[in-house]
Formats: structure tokens, C-alpha cells, sequence
């Protein structure tokens, strides 16, 4: 599995991912989310998208963020540190371990610091969605009693 940059030539690809039904509740579509990416970059924020590939095809979608966007729903962890913003797989891809291992290569991604200096990522999920949150728990993320509008912040030590 890799990590691509979105450009020209794969975003239709990544815009045309889309996740089960049940769960679009908690999941931003892929073009909302590039769009949320444009304003914070426009806007002098860090945002970095990436697809999801798994031998050439893409499979998923990740967005990443540091620091605080200046928005009042940040939680406090958002200053100076990472945010995986954007973490879906393809409905699909879905039940193959492929979540599993895109945390796997997106901590590792994070691990090297990219958009500057941080201890900590953090993410944030709707409380009803146990699935996530399993996920993230078996990767070591913690919640810490913030929010982040109704949404339940965890972090984990990088």
C-alpha cells in the first residue's frame, strides 16, 4: 500500500471513492474533503490529501493537517501537533485489512514529522461509530476528554 499525492491525474479516481451507506454519516465525501483542503491552504493552513493505493489501484482516501486551523472547534491537542483529518477506505476495499494497514502508513508517514515539528496526532470520530473507534484503539489512540464539535478527540504519542 502507498500514499499518492492527489493531482490532475488521479482525482476523479479518489473524488469517485465513496464508503458503505451506513456509514456516510461519519464520513465526509472525498470532494468535500479536497475542498476543505483548498481553503486551508489558501488560508495559510497545512493540509496535505492523499489516495490510498494498493497495487495501482486506488483504494482509499487520508487527509492530514498540523496545528490549529484557527476554527473554534479545534480542540486544544491541534496546537503544534498532527491531525489525521481524513481516514476512509473504499466500500469496495472494505473488510480486507486494508484499514489496518493504511494506519500503518499513515502513522509511519507522521512519524517523520512532514509538515513541521509535533508529539502528538490526533482524530477525532462520532461517538456511535464503534467501528472506528475500535480501530483507532488497537493502534494505541486515547481519547482525551476533548471535543471537537460532537465529535469524541482521541490522541495517540508519536
Amino acid at each position: 500500500m502507498e500514499l499518492r499525492r492527489i493531482d490532475f491525474g488521479n482525482m476523479g479516481q479518489i473524488t469517485g471513492l465513496s464508503v458503505r451507506e451506513s456509514q456516510r454519516g461519519f464520513v465526509a465525501s472525498n470532494m468535500g474533503s479536497l475542498a476543505a483542503a483548498f481553503v486551508a491552504v489558501s488560508n495559510g493552513f497545512a493540509a496535505q490529501p492523499f489516495g490510498l493505493y494498493e497495487e495501482d489501484e486506488p483504494v482509499g482516501f487520508v487527509m492530514f493537517g498540523h496545528d490549529s486551523l484557527g476554527d473554534t472547534d479545534d480542540p486544544p491537542v491541534a496546537a503544534g501537533n498532527y491531525c489525521l483529518w481524513r481516514f476512509m477506505i473504499d466500500k469496495e476495499h472494505q473488510g480486507r485489512g486494508l484499514g489496518k494497514r493504511a494506519m500503518e502508513l499513515c502513522l509511519e508517514y507522521l512519524r517523520t514529522r512532514p509538515l513541521g515539528p509535533g508529539d502528538r496526532v490526533w482524530l477525532s470520530y462520532e461517538p456511535e461509530n464503534t467501528a472506528a473507534r475500535e480501530l483507532y484503539h488497537r493502534f494505541g489512540f486515547v481519547e482525551n476528554g476533548e471535543m471537537c464539535g460532537d465529535e469524541t478527540v482521541a490522541v495517540l504519542d508519536l
